[in-house]
């Protein structure tokens, strides 16, 4: 069977995970963008100051932080800082042909910490909080790389 196919049951999990978080990364991106037209607030490069459809009465004002944004905006750098490295080590991980219990748990259990981390950062929780689905997250992605470097120097 070839790992890199939906007949691998492996691979169905890695692709399944994979979509989840990429509509994770676009869809925050879109919130992003929804709460700067909500706001009419939080845009960041002078160009967004030129007049036009959206904003046909620019201000200055505009390009200065606005948290209602920039907290969205954080949201969206944390998961371009977190996510393609799971989509890299976890291609890896089919690749080493794991067991299906263990790419479930792994790539489920990645997918639930960063949708854990997104309450926890939009909710404004503790750092703490925050900071511990980050912890599951990357521990996850860190064991995945290495599981598939011991197995493939093994």
């Amino acid at each position: 069977m070839d790992l890199l196919s939906l007949e691998n049951p492996v691979f169905v999990v890695y692709v399944v995970a994979a979509a989840l978080t990429v509509l994770k990364v676009m869809g925050q991106g879109w919130m992003t963008v929804h709460r700067m037209v909500k706001t009419n607030a939080g845009l960041v490069s002078p160009e967004d100051l030129l007049p036009g459809p959206l904003n046909k009465a620019p201000d200055p004002s505009q390009l200065a932080v606005d948290e209602y944004v920039d907290r969205s905006r954080r949201m969206h750098r944390n998961d371009l800082e977190n996510i393609p490295a799971f989509w890299a080590a976890g291609l890896l991980f089919v690749a080493v042909d794991p067991p299906l219990w263990l790419a479930q748990g792994l790539m489920g259990g990645f997918v639930l910490a960063r949708a854990a981390h997104f309450w926890a950062y939009a909710t404004k929780r503790r750092h703490e909080v925050r900071a511990t689905f980050y912890t599951i997250g990357s521990l996850i992605v860190i064991y995945m790389a290495v599981h598939a470097l011991w197995v493939a120097l093994g």
